[in-house]
């Protein structure tokens, strides 16, 4: 018995040694492609799926398996990776370009753990986003992230796009979304608003707060679009925030890579736009020829006229050369003249613009090891000018260098500096006609507005080919070719920042980082006019009675009752000068504590504060009697200064502004094993542009945020699911609106007393003090998911939510106590909801092939709740729209079109009821009784999106990238007179319109009126023909599909790179941009959804070729 017990024993103790010896505890470290080590990521023996543990902050994890075990290792945005066991692991995982969101999301306060995230917020790589070419990087983000909305109302370098994250979220106020780089908010050098971004003026073109960065240079977009991944910007953050990370350098080889880019674009072409040629102009021009428009005495009168002008000064000049006149006054000498104008059919595209081509050439440098890397990079765009008008030169620098003293402590030092010059097309300001609502500009030189509205039986050059041909405009010599050589823009800017990041763990679970920026911008736009330009020579003309009493560039002094106008720049021209300059400083500490207990309990803790301030100087000055032709040598008539004077102007002015900011702020995270997690964030915002009361001008903002990431609580070894995360927000953010009378704003005058000598300076209050004034506020709720399917072949993210708005700055009407009559107020409420999705597929994988798709898609709409407003008829039917409670923020309204009188005027309803068609009564300032207006639809699109098709084959790649809106309206070109001249060039609906009684039963084209008819009731037909413009038949729908980039790709493969030896990448690219646009509204015409063509500076997208060659050393 005892030896049996005994044999018992040893079998026991044996079995429990083989057990023992049939286990292994494998201990080891998880790192990112970059070397980082990865908080919470999933290690979990093969076939045991209850046998799992997750790493600690320092990446480390311990887990006893089986012997022979296979491990498991995965994590959200990375490649699930599979290795045998053993005693000890390093494991490298490599990132998934599939899933939509990377591993870690850069807030630019911090990077924050996947899974400690629960906002809604998009990454872009810079490689998907970057467009060869294309040279401002806020249009690159066109289509690329649901629920960001970019309007290329604009090409010309410099002039920013209207970016909108989830639609508007201000009435009045900038719906721009906050630039962050590197961690510091870029300030903008100029407020330009997102409404005034399309009128073309010179200021758009310093809009852009991130025209002066290299593409080249930027390693990755994030876009931050809810109330939880905008928390920590507080009282900033209501029109989302958009975080740049530029590029570092990292430990290994120095590389060496250069980028050059040529880019060929293609001239505008007629066939695309809406104008007649020549022939059928001059049958229009014939026709008003017959009612009495271009006869001699016309011709005598017109402040602008062509060839009929042209025609009438040669019947009526005598040459002594030939003893004769220089046009016989014969019907069949003036047939012939107007024969050959009309067979002209003048390219104005091709004479005012040019093929060149655009190069922009980058050279980077980086490299380091385990202690220092170092990162720099010189570029410089060469621009010679789409048209013969306007060019570029842009140079930038970037250097950065960090360096690790110790564990403990590191240290990064960053600098970037950009300079501009620019050439454009002299401009003035976009004005409004008070009496029938028409946008006008003087002077205005646009070469896209000047050939789209210029007929084309006008000619450019004399005989000769070389001598420009001039006609009349402003009642002064113009021609198009001289007036663009003397009439031009120049702009200069310098921009530079330094920057340092001082990082310090105290120990392995606290970082302090400490970070400290400096900025400075000088802008300086010279407008110079010469004495040779039409709009010097308006000032002096005065070649008979007539003129001289409708010149309004003329001068009758009020000091001597009824003088006659005399000229008062007799010689010389104008130097405008304005200069911009911007200091600004910033500083910001934060204490971040990170640490995971018992393997399960992820905490973070994030506090700090930061301090802001910005100088901004605008001065101008303006020069009358430069003489550029004669060594600059200025002759300023005094009676011109005199003139300025008795009109309340000036001719120079300063202003100052000083923008103050402090904050405090603080973020609570905890994950439990990294499924379930709540965030919780607040900050205390105040700025010194907000009323003088505590109330006013400080702002507590917070958030509370949740995720629940179900596949790995419910089915952690699901192949089908890879991943699913429901998030959850709900938060209070704000923005400084457009007001800034918190204190009294006080403007200086010059009283006008009949003599100049009895005139006195004043001072007025232009704006009431409101103490009260404070932020625009909004609540948001946002829930939204992450899903991912085998593997991530599919992966899809999407979001709901509502927004509410309220204090936001609105005009209310007062009852005047105090001398003012409408105020700016925090009153106004806005509501908004929206759905946005991204999805991601990867369609085909096989061998050397990869087909991929990504698709976004932005549904957003807003109301306003309360505006006591009471908006003019000119406002509500403008193409910029306009607010109006119980509408969208910007909407379009249109004046019924009822239908054409007996003599081709158009008439209108202008009762509620819609019953009685008139002309009479149009007033473009009413703003009572405004129900007969039409509502036609929001001036923003509800729809936006894009998608990308991607294809490669080996070393070769094409990718077909589309974007698209719905659900806006547009205002077509205002593009019918009571009366037209002989230069204006008329659209094609004109060879539909009213030529005889009885064709108004037949068209809505009004016809051209006869010079009789139209003096009779000159104001009544004027302001008919355009609130025909403003019309609801005079309208589009601004949806469109278009074929934005194609891109094809070959770089060479690694082994003939090895056989090189110098090389370490060889990439050739060929992109052509704005290709096609497969669908648009009819009624259009070939004009682009996205363009408005106001003149000025602003010119469309062109078609553009690229041709990039990159090399890494």
């Amino acid at each position: 018995m005892k030896r049996k017990i005994e044999l018992l024993l040893a079998f026991l103790l044996l079995s429990i040694s083989c057990a023992f010896a049939q286990k292994l505890t494998v201990k080891g470290t998880v790192f990112d492609e970059t070397g980082e080590s990865i908080i919470g990521a999933t290690v979990r023996e093969k076939g045991v799926p209850s046998n799992g543990a997750q790493t600690d902050i320092d990446g480390h994890f311990t887990l006893t398996v089986n012997q022979g075990a296979t491990l498991i290792f995965s994590y959200v945005g990375y490649k699930t990776k599979e290795v045998k066991a053993k005693a000890e692991l390093t494991i490298k995982l490599e990132p998934d370009a599939q899933l939509l969101e990377g591993v870690t999301v850069e807030t630019g306060y911090s990077k924050i753990d996947r899974r400690l995230f629960t906002g809604s917020a998009a990454k872009v790589d810079a490689k998907d986003a970057l467009v060869d070419g294309n040279t401002d990087v806020s249009k690159m983000l066109q289509g690329k992230v649901a629920g960001v909305q970019v309007q290329n109302v604009s090409g010309t370098f410099g002039a920013a796009p209207k970016i909108r994250v989830r639609g508007a979220s201000s009435i009045y106020g900038n719906s721009k979304p906050l630039w962050v780089v590197d961690g510091v908010v870029l300030e903008d050098v100029v407020n330009v608003s997102a409404d005034d971004l399309a009128t073309g003026n010179a200021n758009t073109l310093l809009a852009s707060a991130v025209a002066g960065l290299n593409a080249n240079d930027i390693e990755s977009f994030q876009i931050l679009k809810d109330a939880s991944a905008t928390a920590l910007y507080g009282a900033r953050a209501m029109n989302g925030v958009i975080v740049i990370t530029t590029k570092s350098g990292g430990s290994g080889r120095t590389n060496v890579a250069y980028s050059g880019e040529f880019t060929l674009r293609q001239r505008p072409r007629y066939s695309d736009y809406n104008v007649i040629n020549s022939a059928d102009q001059m049958d229009i021009f014939l026709e008003m020829y017959d009612k009495g428009w271009l006869n001699d005495s016309w011709t005598g009168r017109a402040s602008n006229a062509g060839e009929f002008f042209v025609m009438s000064n040669l019947i009526n000049t005598w040459d002594p050369e030939k003893q004769a006149f220089g046009l016989p006054n014969t019907m069949d000498a003036k047939l012939a003249f107007l024969e050959k104008a009309a067979e002209r059919n003048t390219d104005w595209f091709k004479l005012l613009f040019r093929p060149s081509v655009q190069q922009n050439h980058s050279v980077s440098i980086s490299g380091g090891n385990k202690q220092t890397n170092f990162y720099g990079s010189l570029s410089f765009l060469y621009d010679p000018g789409w048209t013969i008008a306007d060019r570029v030169n842009r140079y930038t620098g970037n250097f950065n260098v960090s360096h690790k003293f110790s564990d403990k402590l590191t240290a990064k030092i960053s600098t970037n500096a950009s300079y501009r010059d620019q050439k454009a097309p002299g401009s003035q300001n976009q004005g409004v006609n008070p009496l029938t609502g028409a946008f006008t500009r003087d002077f205005d030189i646009n070469p896209f507005s000047y050939a789209l509205n210029t007929t084309r039986t006008m000619r450019a050059y004399e005989d000769d080919g070389v001598t420009p041909f001039y006609y009349q405009r402003n009642y002064a010599p113009f021609s198009i070719l001289n007036e663009l050589k003397e009439n031009n823009l120049f702009i200069n800017q310098i921009d530079g920042k330094f920057q340092v990041d001082l990082g310090y763990k105290p120990i392995k679970e606290l970082e302090i980082n400490v970070l400290g920026s400096a900025r400075f911008v000088k802008t300086t736009s010279e407008s110079r006019v010469t004495e040779r330009s039409n709009m010097t020579m308006a000032y002096r003309a005065t070649q008979n009675a007539t003129v001289i009493q409708r010149n309004s560039y003329l001068y009758s002094d009020p000091d001597k009752v009824n003088s006659y106008p005399e000229v008062v720049l007799p010689l010389g021209g104008f130097l405008y000068d304005t200069d911009d300059l911007m200091k600004s400083y910033y500083f910001r500490t934060t204490a971040n504590y990170n640490n995971t207990f018992n393997d399960e309990h992820i905490f973070n803790a994030l506090v700090g504060s930061e301090v802001k301030s910005a100088d901004r100087v605008n001065r101008w000055s303006d020069g009358y009697g430069i003489q550029y032709y004669k060594g600059s040598a200025v002759f300023t008539n005094y009676k011109l200064m005199k003139q300025i004077l008795e009109r309340g102007g000036n001719y120079f002015g300063l202003y100052n502004s000083y923008d103050r900011f402090v904050a405090f702020f603080t973020a609570l995270s905890y994950s439990y094993k990294g499924l379930a997690t709540v965030n919780l964030t607040g900050r205390y915002d105040g700025s010194n542009m907000l009323g003088r009361s505590m109330s006013a001008r400080w702002l507590p903002t917070w958030n509370a945020s949740g995720s629940w990431n179900v596949r790995e609580t419910l089915f952690p070894t699901d192949q089908t699911i890879s991943h699913l995360l429901l998030r959850a927000t709900y938060g209070l953010t704000a923005s400084m609106g457009p007001a800034r009378n918190s204190l009294p704003i006080f403007y200086n005058g010059r009283t006008y007393r009949g003599i100049a000598q009895n005139d006195e300076t004043y001072a007025y209050i232009d704006e009431l003090e409101n103490k009260e004034l404070t932020w625009e506020k909004q609540y948001e709720l946002n829930t939204g998911f992450d899903l991912g399917l085998f593997s991530n072949r599919i992966s899809f993210s999407g979001d709901f939510y509502w927004r509410k708005g309220f204090d936001l700055i609105g005009s209310i009407l007062t009852s005047g106590v105090g001398g003012q009559m409408y105020k700016l107020a925090n009153y106004a409420n806005m509501d908004s909801h929206g759905f946005e999705f991204s999805l991601n597929t990867k369609n085909v994988t096989a061998g050397k092939f990869a087909w991929t798709t990504n698709l976004t898609f932005s549904y957003n709409k807003n109301e306003i709740t309360n505006l006591q407003t009471r908006p003019r008829v000119s406002d509500l039917v403008n193409p910029y729209g306009s607010p109006r409670e119980g509408y969208p923020v910007r909407s379009i309204f249109s004046i019924p079109f009822a239908k054409l009188n007996s003599h081709g005027a158009p008439l209108f309803y202008l009762d509620p009821e819609h019953k009685k068609a008139t002309m009479e009564g149009i007033d473009f300032q009413q703003n009572t009784d405004l129900d007969f207006l039409k509502y036609e639809g929001p001036v923003d699109p509800t729809i936006t999106g894009g998608m990308e098709h991607s294809f490669t084959y080996g070393n070769v790649g094409l990718s077909l990238y589309f974007t698209y809106q719905a659900g806006n309206v547009i205002r077509l070109p205002y593009d019918f007179y009571s009366s037209y001249s002989d230069q204006y060039a008329m659209p094609r609906e004109m060879l539909n319109r009213w030529v005889k009684a009885g064709d108004e039963e037949k068209t809505v084209i009004p016809g051209i009126l006869d010079s009789r008819l139209s003096a009779q009731a000159s104001s009544d037909y004027a302001r008919a023909y355009s609130a025909y413009n403003y019309s609801d038949v005079r309208l589009a729908k601004g949806d469109f599909f278009r074929l934005k980039d194609v891109t094809l790709t070959y770089s060479l493969s690694q082994s003939l790179l090895e056989k090189i030896g110098f090389l370490n990448q060889a990439q050739l690219r060929f992109v052509a941009s704005n290709v096609w646009l497969i669908y648009a509204d009819k009624k259009l015409n070939g004009v682009d959804p996205e363009f408005s063509a106001a003149g000025g500076v602003a010119l469309p997208t062109p078609h553009q070729y690229t041709l990039t060659l990159r090399l890494g050393f």
